[in-house]
């Protein structure tokens, strides 16, 4: 069965989770719990993608507070150095006014005058005396100042610190909140996961107690058949006596081959008379579901060929074990076996053959469904073996899993 191929978003659950509309579907246990597993799967990628937003912004959050934290330390050093300063300039300063109060110090107007020799001696012991004065007290307002500076800049990076804590003290919480949902999530997937793999091996144990009652009902059969032809073989021929008719007329089925497509059968019927050459033709015409002649034997060697691929996974396109099958692939590939080739389109292997109506179909028979969009090989007690879907494998199914989506069959 020739499909696109579904767009699988998990690539974990591809196996488990992929369903076609023209296909047979899974028990409905088995349905549910993988439209339950696809709904916790959502949750889980929606919650995945939410938690490592956080982590990320979390982290973020981090660097910053670390910044933070480093640059309160570099205050606090600085801070420290200049208060330092500041209390070793204002102790110079407080020595300096103690010695200028005792009058050891800083020299006096009347000192700086009577010392000095000349009037250029005068002003170099003025300006001397004056600058120190003023170095001791630039000295000490810079550290004042400094102090300052540092300790509001101490303020600003505490605030700046405590708002990043509590950034990172938040999203720390709502990850932990997120990330015991996304656990919680990963392990009620896991349950599903394992709930849909053991429905999996129920439904593989039970198509082999399928294709094992399918195998030995089609030997039963081969072996009735065999002996029922050994029979035939077996019964002395009758002879009756040669009389002379005026006409003999013969009659001959219409006969299909698996490389020519038939839709119709023609039955031609000829009577012709003693007394004169008159003849008379009629012409019926059958449809496809309804043959006028009976099928022939067709090919039941096929169904016990097809069960020989129960298991092989779906692959849309496929034609071969190694790679997988899709619904026409596999028919083309088992009737290639026989020497019979079919193209890989479910609608144009319907055109080979003849019709068989549904009462009379025999292993080997192939049936379709979904206006030709899909075919199984019949092997017979009702049940088919086909290619159903993506994600599925060849298996045994019933034609009543199919309901109204049967279209017909044909016997090759």
């Amino acid at each position: 069965m020739r499909k696109a191929p579904h767009a699988v978003a998990a690539l974990l659950l591809a196996a488990f989770l992929a369903t076609s509309a023209s296909a047979v579907r899974a028990p409905p246990a088995l349905q549910a719990k993988q439209r339950r597993a696809r709904a916790v799967l959502a949750q889980v990628n929606t919650l995945d993608i939410r938690f490592g937003k956080l982590v990320d912004a979390w982290d973020g959050a981090r660097i910053e507070l670390g910044a933070s934290k480093r640059a309160l330390a570099a205050n606090e050093l600085a801070l420290g150095r200049a208060k330092r300063r500041s209390r070793i300039a204002d102790a110079q300063l407080a020595q300096r006014l103690v010695a200028i109060y005792k009058g050891g110090g800083e020299p006096s107007l009347v000192e700086v005058i009577t010392g000095a020799s000349s009037l250029g001696d005068l002003i170099d012991r003025f300006e001397a005396a004056t600058n120190i004065a003023s170095y001791d007290r630039t000295l000490a307002n810079r550290a004042l100042r400094s102090q300052e500076t540092l300790t509001a800049a101490r303020v600003r990076l505490r605030a700046t610190e405590q708002q990043r804590h509590a950034t990172v003290t938040a999203l720390a919480g709502e990850r932990r909140q997120i990330g015991a949902m996304l656990t919680q999530r990963r392990r009620l997937l896991s349950s599903i996961q394992f709930e849909i793999a053991a429905a999996k091996r129920r439904e593989a144990a039970r198509q082999q107690a399928l294709a094992a009652a399918a195998r030995a009902r089609l030997a039963e059969e081969q072996a009735a058949a065999a002996a029922a032809a050994k029979r035939a073989a077996a019964l002395p021929t009758r002879t009756t006596p040669t009389t002379t008719t005026p006409t003999q007329t013969t009659t001959t089925e219409p006969t299909s081959t698996p490389t020519q497509p038939t839709t119709t059968a023609t039955t031609a019927t000829t009577a012709t008379t003693a007394t004169t050459a008159t003849t008379a033709t009629t012409t019926t015409t059958t449809t496809d579901t309804v043959p006028s002649t009976a099928p022939g034997a067709g090919h039941p060697e096929a169904a016990s060929i097809a069960l020989d691929y129960l298991g092989i996974p779906y692959r849309w396109g496929g034609d071969s074990p190694a790679t997988g099958f899709d619904c026409s692939g596999l028919v083309m590939y088992v009737y290639a076996q026989l020497g019979i080739q079919l193209p890989h389109q479910a609608a144009a292997q319907y055109g080979y053959g003849v019709p068989v109506a549904r009462d009379e179909l025999q292993p080997g028979d192939l049936v379709f469904f979904d206006d030709l969009s899909h075919v199984g090989i019949y092997i017979g007690d009702g049940e088919l073996v086909h290619a159903p879907q993506t994600g599925d494998v060849v298996k045994i199914a019933t034609l009543a899993q199919f309901g109204t989506r049967y279209v017909g069959a044909r016997r090759l």
